[in-house]
């Protein structure tokens, strides 16, 4: 790019070197027979000026104004978060906010996996990350079509998970543990505890039970920053993904009808035997 910079600028030297010349040549001239140096000049000239045009012509297609323009276009358009979505961990700041890379590397890999499946059919991921303190808010809701993080905001894990940190997991009916794995979201229902979302297990021996043990995505009271200031952790659910009172309806109408959810912790059995992370 540095060279049509450059070369307007050089062109422009040759014609101020032949501007004396020129300039003798535009007086009228009587003599019948034009000396051999100017006869030089004026066979030369044609061609510096047709040089001239050509490199502006050129020079203007390489607006280097447009390159930039394409470059920011391609990488901060929705589409390039589609074709290689792990743009979106530094696009949306998502370490500034604490969520672990790993867990979204591990998020990304595995929504491909099920979007090639044909098992989704939104472009939305959910991330919890159990990795972090409940009293962190550790739910990631990413709408990668859009290029935006939805929500950010609190999550609960199992009664007998652990307490401010997440622990112990299980896929057996009564544990009121929290399941790992990759889940897909069903349709949104009224219940209990008001709109709820039914989530379908997807990986055998680890969350494949979630419907059996009526897992499902809920608000809840104690999912909030005053029971934090109380007791010193987040309250806990019987094995549920639950979110904060008052914004669980937005968050589930968000992600309702076949968007995929991702329950991480670093444990061992799991990661080896998951099959949409190998």
């Amino acid at each position: 790019m540095a060279l049509f910079y450059f070369i307007p600028t050089a062109v422009k030297s040759i014609l101020i070197q032949f501007k004396p010349a020129l300039n003798r040549l535009s007086l009228r001239n009587t003599q019948k027979t034009m000396p051999q140096q100017k006869r030089k000049i004026l066979s030369v000239f044609p061609v510096v000026a047709a040089m001239a045009l050509i490199l502006l012509v050129m020079t203007s297609v390489s607006d280097p104004d447009v390159t930039v323009v394409s470059k920011n276009a391609a990488f901060g358009s929705n589409t390039s978060l589609l074709i290689n979505p792990l743009l979106a961990y530094s696009q949306l700041n998502l370490k500034d906010l604490g969520l672990n890379e790993k867990a979204f590397q591990l998020a990304v890999k595995g929504w491909l996996k099920l979007k090639a499946k044909g098992h989704l059919t939104k472009d939305v991921i959910s991330i919890c990350d159990f990795t972090q303190s409940s009293n962190k808010k550790r739910l990631y809701v990413i709408d990668l079509a859009a290029g935006t993080l939805l929500f950010n905001t609190l999550v609960a894990h199992g009664k007998n998970t652990g307490d401010e940190f997440a622990r112990y997991f299980s896929n057996n009916p009564s544990s009121l543990q929290s399941s790992l794995g990759f889940y897909v979201t069903k349709e949104a229902y009224t219940g209990s505890h008001g709109l709820g979302l039914k989530l379908m297990g997807i990986e055998p021996g680890f969350n494949d039970r979630a419907e059996e043990r009526a897992i499902v995505m809920h608000g809840a009271n104690y999912v909030c920053n005053e029971f934090i200031d109380q007791y010193g952790r987040l309250g806990k659910s019987w094995g549920c993904p639950a979110v904060p009172f008052g914004e669980h309806e937005q968050i589930i109408n968000a992600i309702k009808d076949g968007s995929c959810l991702f329950i991480y912790f670093p444990d061992k059995a799991y990661l080896a035997a998951s099959k949409l992370l190998r």
